[in-house]
């Protein structure tokens, strides 16, 4: 079943009232297991036609993330290193499919993984990702159910 994520208010990457933001809405299908599924703007491309490599990064870098942070209270990482593959160009305007796994849970870090597909389940783009829990009282105020942090209505 899917379980929608919260979200904050002025991510880049999930923000709901980030004007120049992505906009995505992330799902848990499972434990350890996310989705989300987006259609790129123009204004976001490098090449014509193609999602500026860095916005890709940006979409894998939060979903590999976003693989760890379904827990209640939820799990608040950083990304310490991000290894990106770009297999194919990600085109604007046509329906992708990005999916996030846990890899291994290390206690204060952890390992996953993020890809991005096209509507035909065409591997796009991959990343690997190592990642660091934020210490518990910078994030004690980001809990689910703030205003900065909870789960918006789609």
């Amino acid at each position: 079943m899917k379980q929608k994520q919260a979200s904050g208010r002025h991510c880049f990457v999930c923000g709901v009232e980030n004007a120049f933001g992505l906009g995505l809405k992330f799902y848990e299908l499972s434990p350890g297991e996310v989705t989300a599924e987006t259609t790129i703007a123009e204004h976001f491309q490098g090449y014509p036609g193609v999602v500026h490599g860095g916005i890709v990064a940006a979409m894998l870098d939060e979903v590999s993330a976003r693989s760890f942070s379904g827990d209640d209270p939820p799990r608040f990482m950083v990304t310490v290193q991000l290894s990106v593959r770009y297999r194919r160009p990600v085109p604007v305007g046509q329906r992708l499919v990005l999916k996030g796994h846990a890899i291994q849970d290390k206690g204060r870090s952890a390992i996953a993984k993020g890809e991005i597909y096209d509507e035909q389940g065409v591997l796009l783009a991959e990343a690997d990702a190592v990642l660091a829990n934020i210490p518990t009282e910078q994030s004690q105020g980001w809990q689910s159910g703030t205003d900065d942090w909870k789960v918006y209505p789609d």
